[in-house]
């Protein structure tokens, strides 16, 4: 999966939100068919949001289109997924998932709908919401369940699913989610998934307590965050996007280890750093990053 830096939800049965989105310069969309859709609109937001990915792919956007579905266990997942399996979607957003099972049968529903519509098979990702005990007790495995499996959210914010399922009380510093979300970036990049997104920051005032937040996922090893207003894109995408100053050291870390073999050594002083071939393979890795986000 190519990095997301921000993901932006979107209530899927308010179509015009979608362009706002986009505007907030979001590098993907959620549209969400669970938490934010009232009961007696699931069926015409199903209709919506078929439409809204139709309409986003015919305008070319950069930002990425996901659906959340409703959950596996709900009674609605099949409805939503036969309706908004189209062209343009990037995969799916999967709430309260519990077992590594549930994604064998998702990805096996995702294939025969795929197959069906003509859409290139496994074109459709998995990103997988932590938000059950079960689901976290068993990250290793739901990481490693099916290759659609792009990404996975880690376990924050007060109040909500994560915090009633384990019954901390949510604070700023994490502390209380620390080994859940360390273990869940250990299970991703465990699985070949180098790109975990963490969320949500969900006081909508507090802007410099939301950048604390990004901050803190991204020393963790995130590299972005699942937003539910738009006031909190920029903060992400500049937070997850390395610093031209920073991807300047690191290319001149890289030439100076590049030097250092060619003369047959492997190890150098590099502006008062030791640094070997481990710490070349990281800034590489840096790089990487920065220029898939196209920072020069």
């Amino acid at each position: 999966m190519k990095p997301y830096r921000s993901m932006l939800f979107v209530p899927g049965h308010k179509p015009s939100w979608a362009e706002k989105a986009v505007a907030a310069a979001s590098d993907a969309v959620i549209l969400d068919l669970e938490d934010s859709v009232p009961a007696a609109d699931k069926n015409e937001a199903r209709k919506t949001v078929r439409e809204t990915i139709g309409r986003l792919a015919e305008q070319g956007v950069r930002s990425d289109v996901w659906v959340r579905p409703n959950s596996f266990d709900s009674g609605l997942f099949g409805a939503d997924v036969e309706e908004v399996l189209v062209p343009g979607l990037a995969g799916l957003f999967l709430p309260k998932v519990f077992t590594a099972q549930e994604i064998v049968q998702i990805d096996a529903v995702v294939s025969h709908i795929e197959e069906r519509e003509g859409l290139e098979a496994g074109s459709i990702g998995l990103i997988v919401s932590f938000e059950t005990a079960v689901s976290m007790a068993h990250c290793e495995a739901i990481a490693a369940a099916s290759p659609r499996v792009s990404s996975l959210l880690g376990a924050t914010g007060p109040s909500a699913d994560v915090g009633r399922e384990l019954g901390f009380e949510f604070t700023p510093e994490g502390l209380e989610t620390l080994y859940l979300r360390s273990r869940i970036v250990l299970a991703a990049r465990a699985a070949g998934l180098h790109h975990p997104v963490s969320g949500v920051w969900q006081d909508l005032k507090d802007l410099d307590g939301c950048r604390r937040f990004a901050e803190d996922q991204r020393k963790l090893g995130y590299r972005g965050l699942v937003c539910i207003h738009p006031s909190h894109v920029a903060i992400a995408n500049e937070v997850f996007t390395p610093s031209p100053e920073t991807v300047d050291f690191h290319r001149r870390m890289i030439a100076a280890y590049r030097e250092a073999e060619a003369k047959g050594s492997a190890a150098v002083d590099f502006e008062g750093q030791h640094i070997d071939l481990a710490h070349a393979k990281t800034a590489e890795g840096i790089i990487e990053l920065a220029e898939a986000l196209g920072v020069q």
